[in-house]
């Protein structure tokens, strides 16, 4: 495994990554003229990392806590994305009156696993140096909890650097209510039109599309490529590879 915090071993990662997406984009498709972005914002959870071993572990950990039945792996699967307080409703039984009480007890379990199994989906650093090597502001907008995605973004994710990232915080609106994917377009000061929003789910779409982005689908997440399609992506990916034979960034 790389040690991706070697000053020595990132640059030859990036000088690597941006050669061979360089070569993809010569040997693919030509990227669309029309299709030219300025930014990219991801979603996190299913989009760039694969977290789901420790959204598992730690929502069984809590269940088991209070002697409650397991979830299974797909189940778990298919209740996340909409914030961990949601997530905990869809876990606990329908009757249950300490879904507050057990969100604090998951967020404790989740602080402890979050780094444990979490690991970057196929490609996608070498996607992103090839992004850096644009010099394309990179940002994250995720409904999962701000510290973990912090935490993620900078012990995982390096040596990519996000110039914006932002997680669920009490009194920020989730997705898909646009408002915080827009403040990371204005950080970067770009127009949303020229904004390419990533994820693997319905609510990212819907994001990407409340903000006036480029919605694109990636079916390696959590959910099914029809899930996408139904829900209006522009663009459906099955590889980061993929990504610079359609869109020109720049």
């Amino acid at each position: 495994m790389k040690n991706f915090n070697d000053a020595s071993n990132a640059h030859a990662l990036r000088t690597s990554a941006a050669t061979n997406f360089k070569s993809s984009e010569r040997q693919g498709a030509t990227a669309v003229p029309s299709l030219l972005k300025r930014a990219a914002i991801f979603d996190m959870d299913g989009t760039l990392v694969d977290t789901l071993a420790d959204l598992y572990d730690s929502v069984n950990e809590m269940l088991a806590h209070y002697n409650l039945p397991l979830r299974t792996l797909d189940e778990v699967r298919q209740f996340v994305g909409n914030g961990a307080r949601k997530l905990m409703i869809r876990s606990l039984p329908a009757d249950c009156d300490f879904v507050d009480e057990a969100l604090d007890y998951y967020n404790g379990c989740y602080a402890r696993n979050c780094l444990k199994k979490v690991k970057p989906y196929d490609g996608i650093i070498e996607f992103l140096t090839a992004l850096e090597a644009k010099k394309i502001p990179l940002g994250i907008c995720t409904n999962k909890q701000h510290f973990a995605a912090v935490e993620i973004a900078e012990k995982i994710l390096a040596p990519i650097k996000f110039s914006y990232v932002s997680g669920d915080e009490p009194g920020q609106p989730r997705k898909p209510d646009p408002t915080r994917a827009l403040a990371g377009a204005k950080k970067f000061s770009v127009a949303p039109e020229d904004v390419a929003y990533f994820g693997d789910t319905a609510v990212d779409i819907q994001t990407a599309i409340n903000a006036g982005f480029l919605p694109i689908g990636v079916t390696w997440g959590f959910r099914p490529k029809s899930e996408l399609e139904d829900s209006g992506a522009k663009i459906i990916v099955d590889h980061p590879n993929e990504i610079l034979e359609q869109i020109n960034f720049g």
